[in-house]
């Protein structure tokens, strides 16, 4: 599993035009994109990719002004979000809200965290999918996987027992830092400048083709 956020790199006819890109040398990939994109980037990509919000509130339908409801992007064709993203971290009791809110509403959500404190609490609500990350090594070129290789292990290890699905992201820049992430425990991994914010995104997806 590759997800692929494309943060805000890329806006507006960018976002289609590079999504498009990314289909053709990697059509599984799951895609999150900036929230105003996320309706048209489900009517235009094929149908192996998956497009996933980059975060969503645990507010109710109705009041809340600026908030990201479950049930809209639901209604958008969304298939899940990501959530507590390092650059968009929320409390464990919000955490907890959104969690409960998108079960009820049937979106997949793909957690981040960055400790494994963090993970021990996050994997008592069940997500679909938990990424460990580290916010220092994100656009750096340092893999996770290279830096912080004993908690990856004991990370994945955590969850061998559940049905979530273990993923590791920060400083991945090549399809040998995959294939490592992998023999960590990883199911897949979590990337962005390595893809979105490159002139050769392709260079890094041929790689990883054979791997994931």
């Amino acid at each position: 599993m590759i997800i692929i956020n494309l943060k805000n790199y890329k806006i507006g006819k960018e976002v289609f035009d590079f999504v498009k890109k990314i289909e053709i040398y990697y059509n599984k990939a799951i895609i999150a994109v900036p929230a105003i994109e996320l309706s048209d980037c489900v009517k235009n990509v094929g149908p192996n990719m998956q497009v996933y919000a980059q975060h969503v509130d645990y507010n109710e339908k109705g009041k809340g002004t600026g908030f990201v409801v479950p049930e809209s992007l639901i209604n958008a064709g969304v298939v899940g979000s990501l959530l507590n993203h390092s650059e968009h971290k929320i409390s464990m009791t919000e955490i907890r809200k959104t969690m409960k809110r998108c079960n009820e509403a049937g979106l997949k959500i793909i957690v981040c965290c960055s400790s494994l404190r963090e993970a021990i609490q996050i994997k008592k609500l069940n997500p679909y999918a938990m990424a460990f990350e580290d916010k220092k090594l994100i656009a750096t070129g340092k893999s996770i996987t290279e830096h912080r290789q004993h908690d990856i292990k004991k990370f994945a290890e955590l969850l061998k027992d559940s049905s979530i699905i273990p993923l590791c992201g920060a400083g991945i820049s090549s399809g040998e830092d995959v294939a490592h992430a992998l023999l960590l425990g990883c199911k897949g991994v979590l990337v962005s400048s390595v893809v979105a914010n490159s002139q050769t995104p392709e260079k890094f997806l041929k790689e990883v083709q054979g791997i994931l």
